[in-house]
């Protein structure tokens, strides 16, 4: 089952190379030129053999037998492996994904350096607890009896995976690397061509610390165009593999929706837009008013508001007039570099043209802050029929927060609150909306250790639940 795509026309500049991973190897070559998704950069890929990331269901997993301990261990090694400033692949990566990314290379950067902190051990311990009620299930059967004395073993078994991952967020080939080892997965990572680099990156990474370790055996990391049927539908089999775990934008969801079936189920992290709620209260002084405008600013800004957590509509309990206030004060703090992102790319034209257009209707709209990729606040009396991208955020007046939960539904990831007693007050009627988490203000970004993640505890959706019922009680 070898395949490769026809080869792209090859740039002026030689594309760079983005080699796989497969169970423990580096695999190297530049059979396949392809584009990245956003810029258009050329990178070579070597021919993808399908065989090899077959794990066939004769052979148990690598990691069935291996403790959770043991793996939290390694992983923590790992970690420690990546933040050290000599690492080889960490920095030929941030090299490489700056010229593929939207984001400014000084957040990727700062992404690449921090994705160590998915490898702490103490978070990896929490995150197992809070998705297993008896982690033990994890490393062996574990016996249960029910009320009328019928004996059974059960165990969270390790599945096979096929992890479609984001373009958006470098750091989350960590954080999938992680989540594959705990649940002893057998894993292949489907690379974006927004970031065809990171997810090799750490995995070289790992096997610097133990090439034969189960985890490196484990794991492997490629890149095919993704809807190419000749690769899918080999591959996206339940004879192969037990689930698909999904990012991505809408049409990649719906693209592999067509494979699932009977023996292969889809665990999708869906495309999802986040929102902020902001109460009359801000306007009782101007300290209130420059907290939550700063509170919010961080929430638009965060990723070069490129990921599903950051904030893109702000719902205030505000007359136009007072509405206008909170934007001068709210463009002001997004235009800040509060994070050290470095200058941001260029607004695409369609998008600078729509922010500009309404500037030229002064009834309904007032924009705030300027269409240069750094900061812009558009307030509204209904939301903007464009999706905000690129630190821009649009404030939509509502007589009460409670009115404005008619804009949330199964879409809206994360909703931010000021003042913060008010989420009590919200949280309900939210979820009965379709929302899956509601934050203070300001704090949209890292989410609480072991929580669940779009309305589910995702290790927990990952294992294969098998039960091995033994009779009564007394039968022996």
């Amino acid at each position: 089952m070898n395949m490769h795509s026809d080869p792209a026309a090859i740039s002026e500049t030689q594309p760079d190379s983005a080699p796989f991973f497969i169970r423990g190897a580096l695999v190297e070559g530049a059979d396949s030129v392809h584009r990245s998704r956003d810029l258009g950069v050329a990178f070579a890929t070597p021919k993808l053999d399908m065989d090899l990331l077959v794990c066939p269901r004769t052979e148990l997993p690598p990691l069935l037998d291996t403790p959770i301990a043991e793996i939290i261990d390694f992983l923590a090694e790992t970690g420690q492996r990546l933040v050290d400033p000599n690492n080889p692949y960490v920095g030929a990566c941030i090299e490489r994904m700056a010229k593929v990314s939207l984001q400014p290379r000084a957040m990727i950067e700062f992404t690449m350096r921090n994705a160590a902190e998915y490898l702490d051990p103490r978070s990896l311990r929490e995150v197992v607890e809070q998705n297993f009620p008896d982690p033990q299930a994890l490393d062996t059967w574990i016996p249960h009896t029910d009320h009328q004395g019928r004996r059974s073993f059960i165990r969270a078994y390790a599945p096979r995976l096929i992890h479609v991952l984001p373009g958006n967020a470098p750091a989350q080939g960590i954080r999938s690397i992680a989540q594959g080892a705990l649940v002893k997965a057998v894993n292949v990572f489907k690379m974006a061509s927004a970031d065809p680099f990171s997810t090799v990156a750490f995995l070289r990474t790992m096997a610097d610390v133990d090439p034969d370790h189960p985890v490196v055996r484990s794991m492997s990391a490629v890149y095919w165009r993704g809807g190419d049927e000749a690769v899918e539908r080999v591959l996206f089999r339940p004879q192969y593999f037990d689930k698909l775990v999904a990012w991505g934008g809408g049409d990649a969801i719906n693209n592999v929706m067509k494979y699932i079936g009977p023996g292969f189920q889809l665990v999708s992290f869906d495309p999802k837009t986040s929102i902020s709620m902001v109460g009359r209260e801000v306007f009782a002084s101007d300290k209130a008013l420059a907290e939550a405008a700063w509170r919010n600013a961080f929430d638009v800004a965060m990723a070069n508001q490129e990921a599903c957590v950051c904030s893109r509509f702000t719902f205030i309990e505000a007359s136009p007039e007072d509405a206008d206030r909170y934007c001068e004060a709210l463009a002001a703090e997004i235009r800040v570099d509060h994070m050290g992102e470095g200058a941001p790319r260029p607004l695409e034209s369609d998008l600078r043209e729509q922010i500009d257009g309404l500037r030229m209707m002064d009834e309904d709209y007032a924009v705030f802050g300027a269409s240069d990729g750094r900061g812009v606040a558009i307030r509204s009396e209904e939301p903007v029929d464009f999706h905000p991208l690129r630190k821009t955020s649009n404030v939509v007046c509502v007589h009460s927060l409670e009115e404005a939960v008619k804009y949330v539904n199964v879409a809206t990831q994360t909703v931010g609150v000021w003042p913060f007693d008010r989420m009590k007050g919200l949280r309900d009627r939210l979820a009965s909306a379709g929302a899956q988490r509601v934050v203070r203000l300001g704090e949209a970004g890292p989410s609480a250790i072991g929580n669940p993640h779009d309305a589910m505890y995702p290790l927990h959706r990952f294992v294969h639940w098998m039960a091995n019922e033994d009779g009564c009680n007394g039968d022996d």
